[in-house]
C-alpha cells in the first residue's frame, strides 16, 4: 500500500510536507503543488523534499498537471472541496485522500488511536486528554492531528501499545473513507465552516464519518445534551457512552458543583482553572477517555487542577491594574464568541471583527449583558459598529488591533475583562488567527511598561 505509486500532493503546509516526505521515502513518485511562492516556504523542508526526489511546483496550478498517470491525489485539508484538481480527479477515477487517511492506513495494528472532534472544544479536550494520558503512561502517548502535528510525522516513532491522541477537523473528515479511531469523541455540533463545506448538513456528515466507520469493538463518547450529535450519530455501531453537563446520567456528569463518573466523584468545579461552563464538558470528555485506560482519579485531578487552557483559546494573558486580559483569537465564528462571553460575569470590553464572511453579530445579543464596550476591527468593522449602535453598547471602530489598544487604555477600569474574541476569521489581515492572537498578547505585554 502506498508504494511505487504516482502521487500528487496538493498544498504544502505541515501536512503536505509530512505526507510528501513519507511517501517519497516509501519509493513513490511524488509531485507537490502549491499556489504560493517557493520563497515563502520553510527552506529546510524544501531542501529535504528535493533531496528525496519530490518534484515541487509552486506559484500556480497548471491545467495539464493532473492526468490519469496518477493513482492518488492527496489534498491538504485547507484546499477547497471543489478545487479544479479535486473535480478532475473524480472524473479520472483517481482516489482523493488526505494525509490523515494515508497515515491511518499505515498505522501498526498494535497501537490505540483516539480521535476527538466537534465544533468547539476539540483542541482543549485533545490537549487535556493528552496531558492526562501522558502523565499516566509517559512517552507511550503521542499528540497528533489538526492540533499541529500531522499523523504521518509520528508513524516511524510508534511502538507496540502506544497511544495516539488526535484532534480531527471537518476538513480532514471530508476525505476520510477508512479512518476510524478505537475511541472517538465529539464535543458538540453547531453551524460552522459552511463557506468551506457548503451546507450544515454536509458539515455534520463529514464530522460523523469516523464514528460511522467504527464497529462494535470501538467506543464512541457523545455529548448527550447536543441534539444534533444525538440525531446524526443515532445509528452508529460502536459501543456508545455519554457525558452530560445538565443532569445525572449513566456516564460522566455534572452534579452539586462536581464532576462524577458513573457515580464516582472525580473533581470539584472550584479546582478547575479554565473558565466557562463549556470547559466542564471538555473536562468530562477527557475524563471519559482517561477512564477507558483505567487512569486513577489522583492522576486525573492532578492534571486538571494544573491545566490553564490552550494557547489562543480563551487563554488568560495577564492581569494589569486589576484588569484581566484574555486571548480567544481562535473564536472565528459566532458560537465560539457566545461561549467566551458566557464565561465571564464581570464588565467586559470585547474586540470583535475580522474577515467579513456574512456572520450575523445579532446572534451575540443574548450574551452581551456584561459588555460595557465593543472595539470593532478588521474588514467587517463597520457591520460590528452598526450592531453595537443598534443594541446601545458603546462601540469604537478601528482598522487595526494595535489602534484599538489606545482606546482600551482610555476606557478600562479595575475589575474589567478585556476579551479578544472576534467571531471572525483573521485572513483579512493575518495569515492565520494565531498571528492575531500573538499580536494581542504582545500589545498586552506593552501595557506593563
Amino acid at each position: 500500500m502506498f508504494q511505487d505509486k504516482k502521487v500528487l500532493v496538493l498544498g504544502m503546509a505541515r501536512s503536505g510536507y509530512q505526507v510528501a516526505k513519507y511517501l517519497a521515502k516509501r519509493g513513490n513518485k511524488v509531485v507537490l503543488n502549491d499556489s504560493g511562492s517557493e520563497d515563502k516556504q520553510n527552506v529546510e523542508h524544501i531542501s529535504e523534499l528535493k533531496k528525496l526526489g519530490v518534484e515541487l511546483i509552486f506559484g500556480n496550478h497548471p491545467n495539464d498537471l493532473l492526468d490519469d498517470t496518477y493513482q492518488y491525489l492527496v489534498k491538504n485539508p485547507g484546499i477547497p472541496i471543489d478545487h479544479q484538481y479535486v473535480l478532475k480527479a473524480r472524473e479520472l477515477g483517481i482516489e482523493v485522500v488526505n494525509e490523515a487517511e494515508i497515515a491511518y492506513r499505515l498505522l501498526p495494528d498494535d497501537v490505540t488511536l483516539i480521535g476527538i472532534t466537534g465544533t468547539n472544544g476539540k483542541t482543549t479536550t485533545t490537549t487535556l486528554t493528552y496531558d492526562i494520558l501522558h502523565e499516566a503512561f509517559g512517552d507511550r502517548v503521542h499528540l497528533a492531528g489538526n492540533i499541529g502535528y500531522p499523523l504521518c510525522g509520528i508513524l516511524d516513532e510508534l511502538k507496540r501499545d502506544d497511544i495516539i491522541v488526535m484532534e480531527v477537523s471537518c476538513q480532514q473528515g471530508e476525505n476520510f473513507t477508512q479512518f476510524k479511531p478505537h475511541i472517538a469523541l465529539i464535543t458538540n455540533y453547531s453551524p460552522a465552516h459552511i463557506d468551506f463545506l457548503k451546507t450544515y448538513e454536509h458539515y455534520k456528515y463529514v464530522k460523523a464519518k469516523m464514528f460511522k466507520n467504527q464497529d462494535e469493538a470501538d467506543i464512541a463518547i457523545l455529548n448527550i445534551e447536543n441534539k444534533d450529535v444525538m440525531e446524526e450519530l443515532k445509528d452508529i455501531s460502536s459501543n456508545i457512552k455519554y457525558f452530560s453537563s445538565k443532569r445525572e446520567i449513566n456516564g460522566c456528569y455534572f452534579l452539586n458543583d462536581a464532576i462524577y463518573y458513573y457515580g464516582d466523584k472525580i473533581i470539584d468545579i472550584e479546582d478547575i482553572k479554565i473558565p466557562g461552563f463549556h470547559n466542564l464538558e471538555n473536562c468530562m470528555g477527557a475524563i471519559m477517555i482517561a477512564k477507558e485506560f483505567d487512569v486513577s482519579n489522583e492522576v486525573i485531578c492532578k492534571v486538571i487542577k494544573s491545566f490553564t487552557g490552550v494557547e489562543h483559546r480563551l487563554e488568560y494573558v495577564s492581569t494589569i491594574d486589576g484588569v484581566q486580559y484574555y486571548n480567544d483569537t481562535e473564536a472565528t465564528n459566532i458560537k465560539c464568541t457566545q461561549i467566551a462571553l458566557d464565561s465571564f460575569s464581570r464588565p467586559t470590553i470585547i474586540i470583535l471583527g475580522g474577515l467579513d464572511r456574512g456572520q450575523d453579530f445579532h446572534e451575540l445579543l443574548p450574551y452581551m449583558k456584561n459588555v460595557k464596550a465593543i472595539l470593532a476591527i478588521g474588514e467587517c468593522r463597520k457591520r460590528v459598529l452598526d450592531f453595537g449602535n443598534e443594541i446601545s453598547v458603546t462601540t469604537y471602530m478601528f482598522e487595526y488591533l494595535k489602534d484599538a489598544f489606545q482606546k482600551i487604555e482610555e476606557i478600562v477600569c479595575g475589575g474589567d475583562i478585556v476579551l479578544l474574541s472576534p467571531a471572525s476569521a483573521s485572513w483579512d489581515q493575518y495569515p492565520e488567527c494565531e498571528v492575531r492572537g500573538q499580536e494581542f498578547k504582545d500589545l498586552v505585554s506593552e501595557l506593563n511598561y
